[in-house]
This record gives C-alpha cells, structure tokens and sequence, in this order.
C-alpha cells in the first residue's frame, strides 16, 4: 500500500497499516537497542573501599548469649524510661526542668566518655589523612593528626582532605531512636583548645523525609593556638543549613526539641599535623540574645 493511498484512509486504518508495515515507510532506520544492566553487577562501592567477597549474614554473631545480653539491656533501658518519665521531664522534677539555664552534654572524664563519639577522614575513600581520639592528660577529649588534601588515585574521585569527629546517635530501648531536648536553650557553650585552625561545627537534627537525612546545621569554630583555653558561645540562631556540604537558599531555624548529633569537622586544606581539645560542651540560655533567625527566610505565600 502506497503512502498516498494510506492518506486516504481514516484515522483507526491509517495507524493500524503504519504499524504492520514499518519499514516500507522508513526502510533506512534501524530499531534502537538499549543497553541494560547485567543482572549480576553488584551494589554500588565507593572509591578506594576494598570489595568483600562475603554474603552479609556473615559478619553477624548468631550467638544466644550475645542474644540474651541484648534483651536485658533494652528491657532495662525501657524501665529507666518510666522511672524517668514519673519523675519528670529527662528524669528531672518539673521545677528543676523549667528554671534550668545550664546544662552539660558531654564531659569527658574517662575513658568511656570516649565511646559515645566516632571518628572519621578521607582515608576510608582511599586518602592519606588520619585521625585519632584518646584521653587528654588533665582528662579531657584530645582529637589529634594529620590532614592530607592529596586525592586518592582511583580516577573518580578529585578532592579529599577532612577530618572529623561526631557523636553517636543515642538509642531508647529496642533501637528506637532518643533526642537531646535542647528547647529551653538558646546557646552553644565549648571550652576547648585548640592549635589556631578553623573548625566547622556540625549539629544534626531530625527530619521528616528521607532525603534530608544528609541536611546538617554548621557554624565556624575559630581556634587562637596557644597554651590558654578558650570559652566559646555560640547562639543557635548564627547555624545555617547545609546538605552535603552545600549551603541551602531555603533556610529555616534548627529544630532545638530533637537534635540528634554534634560534630567538629577539619578541611581548612592545610596538610600538616591538628589537635583540638575539648574539655565539655554544653548549653545554656542567654536571656540577652533575642534573636530567633540570623537569616533570610523565605516567605511561602507573600503577600501581594
């Protein structure tokens, strides 16, 4: 059938003769074939991660006395929260909760202090830095090491060079997740000595969606060097919102009531030795400081 025949035709016809006959009309083009994926490649590894050649029930302890462990301390953790919850807000009297103006979240007096906090670098994508945690002399959190913004050579990956150190997310009974209620608060307090270079920190709050489980709220930590320590206040109001290292154009307050970690960053890109020295971190409120929003909000129906 001739295409001007087929014009002729109507419209349920004219489809129909189009697709029994596709390449009488355009005998010069092929059908596109489309490369799929092999069913056998594996999950995605980051550069410089060494590939495990094991299935991941492996690396699980099937123990029943690890088992019978695990029950006692969530039933134990489940009974600290009623005692907790009887007595008050975070197992304090009500009075002492409302009129509380300090309080310390982490102090660092011993060795277990140290295992509510993990550290990280750029060595477990394959780069030179190195950080390390111990137990200062006057028992304090000394994080130490060397920072290296060589770039490993996997040919993916082109910058490199951090350090960090980030508390743990805290745990209720059966791994529910637990918060720091920092709502009566208004300031960041840190007694801390460090060795002269810039600092970022990190405060990560709860999110409603999953794709903001990256978003973190950071503000600059100068440190002066030296023998002295250092008192910093810092307002939550000046921590502005990142997402994987971006500052966001749509910023909005740090949510106080469910903060779930802190952290301390170094990419300042000067390769060499670092020391920061933490003595507490803590909280307080400042009824001087009014502020509510250091930054510009914007407005989801402005008026016209």
């Amino acid at each position: 059938m001739s295409l001007p025949k087929m014009t002729r035709l109507p419209s349920v016809r004219l489809l129909s003769s189009i697709q029994r006959q596709p390449q009488m009309l355009f005998p010069s083009i092929t059908p596109l074939t489309v490369p799929r994926r092999a069913g056998s490649q594996g999950e995605y590894r980051r550069p410089g991660q060494p590939k495990q050649d094991k299935f991941p029930w492996q690396s699980i302890n099937f123990s029943f006395s690890k088992g019978l462990e695990g029950i006692r301390k969530h039933f134990m953790l489940l009974k600290n929260e009623f005692s907790e919850r009887w007595i008050g807000p975070e197992g304090k009297p009500i009075l002492e909760h409302l009129l509380e103006q300090n309080r310390v979240i982490w102090e660092f007096r011993g060795p277990e202090s140290l295992n509510e906090w993990t550290v990280s670098s750029d060595h477990e994508i394959g780069g030179q830095s190195e950080a390390y945690l111990k137990l200062g002399k006057n028992n304090t959190c000394f994080l130490y090491g060397t920072l290296s913004s060589t770039p490993p050579k996997d040919g993916e990956t082109r910058y490199s060079g951090y350090c960090s150190m980030r508390s743990k997310q805290l745990q209720a009974s059966f791994d529910r997740k637990k918060h720091h209620d920092l709502s009566s608060f208004n300031t960041l307090h840190l007694r801390i000595r460090g060795d002269g270079r810039p600092w970022m920190i990190n405060i990560g709050a709860e999110t409603f969606f999953s794709h903001q489980k990256d978003d973190l709220y950071n503000y600059f930590l100068y440190t002066r060097g030296g023998p002295y320590w250092q008192d910093v206040q810092i307002p939550f109001s000046k921590f502005f919102l990142t997402s994987r290292g971006r500052v966001q154009d749509d910023q909005h307050p740090l949510w106080l009531d469910k903060v779930n970690t802190i952290g301390f960053t170094l990419g300042d890109r000067a390769d060499g030795p670092f020391q920061l020295e933490i003595d507490f971190i803590a909280v307080s409120k400042d009824y001087a400081h009014t502020e509510e929003f250091a930054y510009e909000l914007y407005k989801k129906n402005p008026d016209v």
